[in-house]
């Protein structure tokens, strides 16, 4: 499985739309182990761009800081999973507190 997670300076991005990179975790979710992570530049940001870019990269989770209910949706619709409301980290720790069911949806940090 593949878990999307928008990066600005190496970190999850608070503002889902404002990040500078993603970082694509592949993990066993059966073993509960990072396989391995690597980091990609989205292309440019439009409304809509990122989510049929992020489905067509192979993530079938998205793990966010903060994103409108629009870009959630777009995302649903592209058949991933979000999760909103994490604060921060590491890809690594994200994913890691994903595997152990330690993350999930809490208070979106996006106002829109």
């Amino acid at each position: 499985m593949k878990i999307a997670i928008p990066l600005t300076g190496g970190k999850l991005s608070a503002h889902f739309g404002h990040c500078q990179e993603f970082a694509f975790v592949d993990v066993d979710s059966e073993a509960g182990k990072i396989l391995e992570t690597s980091t990609l530049t989205p292309p440019p940001h439009e409304p809509g761009s990122f989510p049929a870019w992020v489905a067509d990269q192979g993530a079938k989770l998205v793990i966010a800081g903060g994103m409108g209910q629009r870009a959630i949706s777009l995302f649903q619709s592209q058949g991933l999973e979000v999760v909103v409301g994490s604060a921060g980290g590491s890809p690594e720790e994200l994913a890691t507190a994903w595997l152990k069911g330690d993350l999930s949806s809490g208070a979106n940090l996006c106002d829109h």
